[in-house]
């Protein structure tokens, strides 16, 4: 009997094929895709100030002229303020005043007069601590909380920052800056926060401003009474301080003129 035949089997997939007794080769594999290359992570944003004032707290608007910076701090009461208002209108004078976030919650209409009256603000923490005596976080919380008060009486601090009580170091003005803020101390101090009970008068205020007088220089005044004895010796030597400044050839800017 002659045996059954048999189809050929096909070659294995991976067998090369062959034509009229020759072997072709396989098609190569195709290529592997190329590599994504990772995307670069986005450049850092620039600090909301001059790069070249980071690092300092500034006692001094460099570069001004011959021109005077008025600034106000409150933390207290606001017992001087309608008078300094007052007084910055009438002379045609705009001011900076450094906030703290418990007394912008406590005077909300106090935050809106100031804005009304084109003045600038400027964050002075949320409960006017010493800041050497605090990690970097507990810093970023005070700057955002105060900020958030003051943008919640419809102002905005940034990136003006005043340390309370003038307590920094290298590392506290390092935080700050990472946060976007710009520390600004002053040039002199009026003293009148002592008040009358403390030997000051409203003349020495304003001699000490005129004593300092400089090109960019930074007046350090205070909104609140003397808790002693009442005394609002910052706003009731201001109209005369001006007077003063002006007639001795210098005009007023605010703070703005440190950010270009």
């Amino acid at each position: 009997m002659t045996p059954a035949s048999t189809a050929p089997s096909p070659p294995p997939s991976d067998a090369p094929a062959t034509t009229a007794g020759a072997t072709v080769p396989a098609a190569p594999a195709p290529a592997p895709p190329p590599a994504v290359p990772a995307p670069k992570p986005p450049a850092p944003a620039p600090p909301p100030f001059p790069a070249a004032l980071a690092g300092r707290d500034l006692e001094v608007i460099p570069g001004a002229g011959g021109v005077v910076a008025l600034t106000f701090d409150a933390g207290a009461n606001s017992a001087g303020l309608p008078s300094i208002l007052k007084t910055l209108a009438a002379k045609g004078v705009r001011g900076t005043f450094f906030l703290t976030g418990n007394w912008a919650a406590a005077n909300p209409v106090g935050v809106a007069a100031i804005v009304a009256g084109g003045h600038r603000l400027g964050n002075h923490s949320m409960t006017h601590p010493g800041f050497t005596g605090l990690s970097d976080a507990a810093i970023g919380q005070q700057l955002s909380a105060a900020q958030q008060a003051i943008q919640a009486g419809g102002g905005d601090p940034r990136p003006l920052f005043r340390f309370p009580l003038g307590d920094r170091d290298a590392r506290t003005i390092a935080t700050v800056n990472a946060y976007g803020y710009l520390p600004v101390r002053w040039t002199v101090d009026t003293l009148g926060w002592k008040g009358s009970s403390g030997g000051i008068t409203a003349r020495i205020v304003a001699d000490r401003v005129l004593a300092r007088l400089q090109p960019g220089e930074i007046v350090l005044m205070h909104i609140g009474s003397n808790p002693d004895d009442g005394t609002t010796l910052d706003a009731d030597a201001l109209p005369g301080m001006i007077e003063r400044i002006r007639q001795a050839g210098y005009g007023f800017t605010t703070l703005d003129a440190l950010l270009g």
